[in-house]
């Protein structure tokens, strides 16, 4: 499948793609850390293992940063 991935084109071979396995794929350290939202609508953070990513979604991992 084809997705947009913080607005960079990348193919994924997976017929069955989850939020959570696409953070694990992309070795994200601090889940915790990383707000999703997939086609402009954010993703809960318990919805995670079940919401599918499917091709052509444009998918934006958000991070927690602190300023000061």
């Amino acid at each position: 499948m084809e997705i947009r991935l913080n607005g960079e084109p990348r193919f994924i071979n997976a017929a069955h793609l989850t939020v959570a396995n696409l953070l694990e794929l992309e070795q994200v350290m601090s889940p915790e850390m990383v707000a999703v939202q997939i086609d402009g609508e954010i993703v809960h953070r318990g919805d995670y293992h079940h919401t599918v990513v499917g091709d052509r979604n444009e998918v934006d991992l958000l991070y927690f940063m602190a300023g000061g």
